[in-house]
């Protein structure tokens, strides 16, 4: 069998090397889950819902050595790991209150002896083809309802969070899932074509908007379910009458949470010229607030890039805006030693001829661009691509309303940023993917419904 070798990237050091899958042992493992699937949709819901319930307490039993793994292998600050295991406790607690109602059959006729009903019945097999910046987050919102609502799922973590994957394998089969419902797949992009090759029933892809199309391709002729969750480039808009300091510190930390490694980072900020240099002088004095270091300590805010040859896409933006008349206030360069680390960095006086206004940094680099106004700002907002998320900062909540409702996105923020909540819908428009997760509706993507006419005689 195939090995795959995990890195520290804020050290470079070997953590270890684990057993990958080939083409055949995918296709024996698709096999598996499709003969075991049937068996799970007909364990009573309550049990279903008893095992998640036990997978959940398991999280919090382990949350400290949960948290130290993943950020051994991503380079997230230890305390941005914790957070993101905590968060996950109550997405699951959604699901688990929710998925009653979402699979109760509905009785939507019944007159003169006829009777219409809707059934909820799963999917099937369900591939899911993870990502390495949440695993917990992004892998839960699939398999916590997938395995809820009957279906086997088939989960290929990230190779750069495989053994964050591994734990949830272990934790779920402890939990009384199934071996066979949830499977783990090892490897990198050969393993998710291999995975994609199988008889399944739908596949979910969280990554980039290079990778979604591909499997999009790939997956249209076949007729199978398909979501893609995919890239953003986030913008918000500081209007004039915004209090500068509260917006300046909420979107520097928009900006940088998680190294900035997050699909709904802030990635570009539109400031009212009123308020420009106000504003621009805070961001810049939040930033050098934040800390950068061993992902392991405390302290730290700024932790490794994940994926080395992100350094070179972030390097590549820092020259591009420099040499269209950008202003460098912070940052701009890889930091020295042993590891992934990039210096925060700040631009003003950017514009859309820049890579860095236009394309995915996920990194920790901000672009500030002065407008003129409310149309100026909306005009540039969707000048985009993308249409994940958007944000307004202003304390009238009508003027907030008349600007995000003329922007294209799937989530719109007053006064707020980078913020997810299990009871919204994740989707987006444009490049940014196909359906969604979360909310009701992320319970009832994985089910299919069955049309009933009954007839008494």
């Amino acid at each position: 069998m195939p090995t795959l070798a995990i890195h520290n990237p804020a050290t470079g050091k070997l953590l270890t090397e684990v057993e990958a899958d080939d083409a055949a042992s995918v296709a024996a493992k698709a096999a598996r889950a499709r003969a075991a699937q049937p068996a799970w949709a007909a364990v009573p819901l309550t049990e279903r819902k008893a095992c998640i319930t036990r997978f959940r307490a398991s999280i919090v039993a382990e949350l400290d050595s949960l948290a130290a793994t993943m950020t051994s292998e991503t380079g997230k600050p230890i305390k941005m790991s914790r957070n993101e295991l905590n968060g996950l406790l109550g997405r699951i607690d959604f699901f688990l209150k929710e998925v009653d109602a979402q699979l109760a059959t509905e009785t939507v006729y019944d007159e003169g002896g006829m009777t219409e009903q809707i059934e909820h019945t799963p999917l099937g097999v369900v591939v899911n083809i993870s990502a390495w910046n949440y695993p917990w987050f992004v892998g839960g919102n699939v398999y916590v309802p997938a395995l809820l609502t009957g279906n086997a799922v088939l989960y290929k973590p990230s190779e750069f969070a495989t053994l964050t994957g591994l734990a949830m394998a272990r934790l779920l089969h402890a939990a009384g899932i199934p071996e066979d419902v949830f499977i783990a797949v090892v490897g990198g992009g050969d393993v998710g074509v291999a995975l994609q090759a199988q008889k399944i029933d739908g596949l979910f892809f969280t990554g980039s908007y290079a990778t979604g199309a591909r499997i999009a391709q790939a997956l249209g002729p076949r007729m199978v379910k398909l979501q893609l969750e995919l890239g953003g480039k986030d913008p918000t808009y500081v209007c004039e009458d915004a209090n500068v300091q509260v917006a300046a510190e909420s979107l520097a930390d928009g900006a940088m949470y998680n190294t900035g490694q997050s699909c709904c980072s802030v990635e570009r900020v539109y400031v009212h010229e009123a308020i420009y240099d106000a504003f621009v002088d805070a961001f810049v004095a939040t930033v050098k607030t934040f800390q950068v270091g061993d992902p392991a300590s405390e302290d730290t805010y700024i932790g490794a890039i994940t994926r080395a040859p992100q350094l070179a896409v972030l390097d590549a933006q820092v020259a591009d805006a420099q040499a269209k008349g950008a202003r460098l206030l912070l940052g701009g360069a890889r930091l020295a030693g042993p590891g992934n680390f990039y210096a925060p960095t700040v631009f003003s006086h950017v514009n859309h001829s820049m890579e860095l206004m236009r394309e995915e940094s996920f990194g920790p680099i901000i672009g500030l661009q002065k407008v003129s106004g409310d149309a100026e700002a909306v005009q540039l907002m969707n000048d985009t691509r993308y249409g994940l998320t958007a944000g307004v900062f202003t304390p009238d909540a009508q003027r907030a309303r008349a600007i995000l409702s003329q922007v294209q996105a799937g989530t719109v923020y007053w006064n707020c940023c980078d913020r997810v909540s299990p009871r919204l819908p994740w989707s987006g428009h444009g490049d940014s993917g196909v359906g969604l997760t979360l909310s009701t509706y992320g319970i009832a993507t994985f089910t299919r419904p069955r049309a009933w006419h009954l007839r008494s005689v």
